[in-house]
């Protein structure tokens, strides 16, 4: 006898059904961990061992980093490209990170960074804490990048505003005739 659909409601509300019913398995399946290929190497390590060491790569960055970049910032909106001059006062290996405190001037008009870059992947997030910006640039936003301070993207604080490209490269550097031509990106594998 079928039930009217007015009923339903109280129907299901008066006999209590479980949401999922455990139902038996028919067998146990017994895990066995994958077999250890012991491969003994300077002083008896067995398995593999990671040789990359991002706490002494963050200390030579640190180091050896020029403190000094230029280049230019250029609006995915187009326009005329606004150059660039970054200036790192203080480079401070913490860990795998590098903190990163100076200044850039965008367009002639200079405001304070703050930046951390990841010395194992290369990853930079700079903010720029400075109001007004230079470059149309709105404050809240932040230059990231995977490829260090060469080459980032300007994510902005807001949807309707577009990002931008910021090229960098170090002055030592920046007098060269090859300086104008656009960095290569690198790949991530």
């Amino acid at each position: 006898m079928p039930v009217p659909l007015a009923a339903l409601p109280l129907l299901l509300a008066a006999s209590p059904v479980l949401a999922a019913s455990p139902l038996p398995a028919d067998g146990f399946v017994p895990f066995t961990p994958p077999e250890i290929q012991a491969t003994v190497q300077d002083g008896g390590a067995n398995g593999e061992v990671e040789t990359f060491d991002p706490i002494a790569r963050a200390r030579l960055i640190a180091e050896q980093m020029p403190r000094r970049w230029s280049g230019r910032y250029q609006s995915f909106s187009g326009g005329p490209a606004v150059p660039v001059q970054l200036r790192i006062d203080g480079a401070t290996p913490m860990g795998q990170m590098v903190d990163l405190r100076g200044a850039i001037a965008i367009g002639g008009v200079e405001s304070p960074v703050q930046g951390n870059l990841n010395a194992k992947s290369d990853q930079l997030d700079l903010l720029l804490l400075g109001d007004p910006l230079g470059g149309a640039l709105e404050p809240g936003g932040a230059f990231q990048s995977v490829q260090g301070l060469s080459l980032s993207g300007w994510r902005a604080p807001r949807l309707t505003t577009p990002g931008g490209r910021l090229q960098l490269i170090p002055e030592t550097t920046a007098a060269s005739p090859a300086a104008s031509d656009p960095a290569p990106v690198r790949g991530l594998w």
